[in-house]
């Protein structure tokens, strides 16, 4: 069984801003770069190999708290096609009427973007891939990555809410079984204060 703990990037203008970021390679803001040099990753989590999307905000919450991430392209943010850059009330009608619940679902698929289903497929090769691992692994990640990886683990249909609340500032274990399927173990890990 391998450790998968998986971690939100650090802010971004975008974020500040509430602007949906997808595939954008924005970086990190001045006060996501401040905030980041003052955490550190538990000490359980050491000598853990470390992978990240390849978007530079990733990279860069990768290099702040532990150094250079192995890029993994399968760790890429959702693709919000239409509504990237726009504010998430701008588009909120919309995926109200596509659900016909107003709260998303696996099937939820922006015009020219990819569903929460179409990520999980992508994160399905990965764990395969991953459970022959011999040490705990980061994947500095994105919300939307995370989100359908909590849904592979706990059967959670993203149409309802989440059965646990995830805080973005924190590490989310999971553990990757033999035949690549995933498991939570512990949510909202804390990142600690460098000292």
């Amino acid at each position: 069984m391998t450790l998968l703990a998986l971690l939100r990037h650090g802010t971004t203008s975008w974020n500040t801003e509430g602007r949906t970021q997808g595939r954008a390679d924005i970086g990190l803001s001045a006060a996501g770069i401040a905030e980041l040099r003052a955490l550190s990753v538990p000490a359980r989590l050491s000598g853990a190999a470390w992978i990240a999307s390849p978007l530079g905000r990733a990279q860069q919450t990768a290099a702040l708290l532990h150094g250079p991430a192995r890029p993994e392209p399968r760790l890429i943010e959702t693709d919000w096609g239409a509504w990237e850059g726009l504010p998430v009330t701008a588009y909120r009608p919309f995926a109200a009427h596509m659900t016909g619940r107003g709260r998303g679902g696996l099937d939820l698929r922006p015009p020219g973007g990819e569903s929460p289903r179409d990520v999980q497929a992508r994160l399905r090769d990965l764990f395969a891939e991953l459970a022959t691992a011999t040490a705990p692994v980061v994947g500095v990640t994105h919300k939307g990555v995370i989100r359908a990886a909590l849904s592979l683990a706990t059967g959670w249909d993203m149409a309802d809410k989440a059965p646990v609340k995830l805080a973005w500032r924190a590490l989310h274990l999971f553990d990757i079984a033999a035949d690549g399927s995933l498991s939570l173990r512990e949510a909202n890990v804390a990142l600690e204060s460098r000292s």
